[in-house]
């Protein structure tokens, strides 16, 4: 079965974190029987490991990691790669993690904030 990890960088502020609480909501909605997860690089809290722990005991044989970063900045590039690598050690074969580019490079985001500036115009 596929889970969907999302992962953001998180902040000390906990209003920060809405946005991606609706997204992980919405996507609920749309993928009801889809296991998702939305965790956190710091400061809040579940962190990587947790969330994932919770994918692998929902029956997740293979999970989607997808940063919620607009760019592939120093996390994306060094620190996630190393906590997907613990989470490769720590399930082993019991569970595939695909990591994904961050949303900000998908085409369709980008369309959609460019979409938004031009809002601001009219």
């Amino acid at each position: 079965m596929d889970g969907l990890l999302l992962f953001a960088h998180g902040a000390r502020d906990p209003a920060w974190a809405q946005p991606f609480e609706r997204v992980a909501e919405r996507l609920r909605t749309a993928r009801p029987h889809t296991p998702l997860a939305l965790a956190y690089l710091e400061f809040m809290s579940p962190g990587i490991e947790a969330a994932a722990e919770t994918l692998a005991a929902a029956g997740c044989t293979r999970v989607h990691v997808l940063p919620l970063f607009l760019g592939t900045g120093g996390h994306v590039r060094r620190d996630v790669p190393l906590l997907i690598d613990g989470l490769r050690q720590r399930h082993g074969d019991a569970v595939e993690w695909l990591l994904h580019p961050p949303l900000g490079e998908h085409e369709a985001v980008l369309q959609a904030m460019c979409d938004a500036c031009l809002l601001t115009l009219t």
